[in-house]
């Protein structure tokens, strides 16, 4: 079987990363080639590598984040209220491991979406499963799913994604099933995966904004038992872009 048979056959197998390493060393000269052992491991090596790219870009296809966003671009000033010490902490993915929520307030522009994508952005090169809803698309997948009864079905797609962002809490009303199906996703991932949640308004508002007192309390309590807690304040971002 000559070299290029055999690329052929590691393609066919799915092996591509293998493949590919082994057609870039079969080019070279044979006085810089490796020898078995060597050539093995180093097609092993470039296979888990090329698992390790095809599942983060597929990970992050899936999770339709707003934006394009990485944790170093987060400008941390004492005027915003962030440090790069609590970017630092909560990039390495350690609390999605421990199943905790991160909720971020602060007023329009300060980045709390922006912040929020870098967080998902950093989980899905981290190898956990991400998805990103606004909370105008969360409520309006959910009144979808309760119409075309593919509601439990939606649920369950979420209930398999280790870090779930929902962008701009309370800045629309929200209604019953919503408030219901909130519970359901929040009651499925507690103490087991994440949540991110931002909002203009400041946590101390949320019970009145959720209106229900009941389902408020169970929402909350699910929420913030362990959650970490970043307030955002400064001018606009948008406003500087602008200048």
């Amino acid at each position: 079987m000559n070299i290029n048979q055999s690329i052929e056959q590691l393609r066919s197998l799915r092996l591509a990363g293998m493949a590919n390493r082994y057609e870039a060393i079969a080019a070279l000269p044979v006085h810089e080639q490796q020898d078995t052992h060597e050539l093995l491991g180093s097609m092993i090596q470039a296979e888990v590598e090329h698992r390790e790219y095809t599942r983060t870009q597929k990970y992050l296809r899936a999770s339709k984040l707003r934006y394009h966003a990485l944790p170093e671009e987060i400008t941390c000033t004492p005027e915003r209220g962030i440090t790069r010490e609590q970017i630092l902490r909560l990039s390495d993915g350690a609390f999605i491991q421990r199943g905790e929520n991160v909720l971020i307030c602060g007023p329009t522009g300060t980045g709390k979406s922006f912040l929020a994508c870098a967080l998902g952005r950093s989980a899905c090169l981290l190898g956990y499963k991400t998805m990103y809803f606004s909370m105008t698309r969360f409520m309006e997948a959910i009144t979808q799913a309760k119409l075309d009864g593919t509601y439990l079905k939606l649920l369950k797609t979420m209930s398999n994604q280790k870090l779930l962002i929902l962008d701009d809490f309370g800045l629309k009303a929200i209604n019953t099933d919503c408030r219901l199906a909130l519970l359901d996703i929040l009651e499925d991932r507690y103490g087991i995966s994440s949540v991110i949640i931002t909002s203009q308004l400041p946590i101390e508002s949320w019970h009145e904004y959720l209106q229900d007192p009941t389902l408020a309390d169970a929402i909350l309590d699910r929420l913030t038992a362990s959650a970490h807690r970043l307030a955002l304040s400064g001018v606009s971002l948008r406003k500087k872009n602008i200048k």
